[in-house]
């Protein structure tokens, strides 16, 4: 690596996060969608977004060096593959995930030495109240969220798991990965847990599995639904500290009868190089969380009670099958 090659690394580095503001600023006004049926001047999108014609060309023609956008005339842009993804009306979207990056998540970060100091995220101290209490009490906010979560592709891992009988989704936002369970496979039935804001958002995605799952509204710190043959933690757990992640599996415990399996889906961090990533950088800075290796979640199923059955490794997920002892 030369020295020119490291700083010019570095300073992109440094740099992204002034790219990102600018991803969630054309995201926020809705220039994506605006250039769904093809290219437009800077100076109609300005006009039809609200935004400043001068200011927009300038964040335009930057992304556009980017790879963002495309320029294709002096002051004409279209999209790409990756600004597609910000369109509001694309599978797999992530025009919430730019929203709440832009948000909540920078102004978290903006705290970042309080949380290199204490070891606590930096979330409570810009809003004053913990991530999923300020949820509660800002149902739009809690809606992109949902939202930004349900367009994560359904785990890969899952495909290796005995699923049968009644799939019970701990946890599992707005249904989008039970939406999709139940979708491949029509023999199935669904239960979701959830929080009253992200249970509204599942209605919606839902909708057309009505007659083969049920809503439950309610926290899975206290009570969580008995009755299934398959209960499901897919990326909760690393959202906890230890002692609250036990907490939920002794109450998914509490809830499971005989015969009943335990999966839980997290990416597994390679115990040689105990690397996390840039999910784990933001649960420092949003949440109490961590991401784990293996061997600290089967340490923390054996806590909480329960018997590994099977480890199923994935390219960016592993998926975990325990029943209670």
């Amino acid at each position: 690596m030369t020295d020119g090659f490291a700083r010019r690394r570095l300073l992109g580095v440094l740099s992204g996060g002034v790219l990102a503001q600018c991803c969630y600023a054309v995201a926020k006004l809705g220039v994506p969608d605006e250039l769904a049926a093809g290219p437009l001047p800077a100076a109609e999108l300005a006009a039809r977004t609200g935004a400043n014609p001068q200011a927009l060309r300038r964040i335009l023609r930057a992304l556009a060096a980017m790879g963002l956008f495309r320029r294709t005339e002096p002051d004409m842009y279209e999209l790409t593959s990756a600004s597609e993804l910000l369109r509001s009306d694309v599978p797999g979207t992530l025009r919430r995930t730019a929203i709440l990056h832009g948000e909540e998540v920078h102004r978290s970060f903006a705290e970042i030495m309080h949380t290199v100091h204490t070891g606590q995220p930096g979330f409570p101290v810009v809003h004053g109240m913990p991530f999923y209490d300020y949820l509660g009490e800002h149902p739009g906010i809690a809606d992109t969220f949902a939202e930004a979560m349900g367009s994560e592709p359904v785990p890969a891992v899952l495909a290796d798991c005995a699923l049968h009988g009644t799939v019970v989704d701990v946890g599992g936002g707005n249904g989008a990965l039970l939406a999709e369970l139940l979708i491949a496979r029509p023999e199935l039935r669904g239960v979701l847990l959830e929080l009253p804001d992200s249970i509204r958002a599942a209605r919606v995605r839902l909708a057309g599995l009505a007659d083969r799952v049920e809503l439950v509204a309610g926290s899975f710190f206290d009570r969580v639904p008995g009755g299934g043959d398959v209960y499901v933690l897919a990326r909760v757990l690393h959202n906890w500290t230890d002692e609250h992640a036990e907490s939920i599996l002794r109450a998914v415990a509490a809830a499971m009868p005989g015969g009943a399996r335990l999966v839980v889906v997290e990416r597994l961090v390679p115990e040689e190089t105990a690397a996390a990533g840039l999910v784990d950088l933001l649960m420092l800075g949003m949440l109490e969380g961590h991401d784990r290796t293996e061997a600290e979640y089967l340490t923390l199923l054996d806590k909480a009670g329960f018997e590994v059955m099977a480890v199923h490794s994935g390219a960016a997920e592993g998926a975990i099958e325990a029943v209670p002892r």
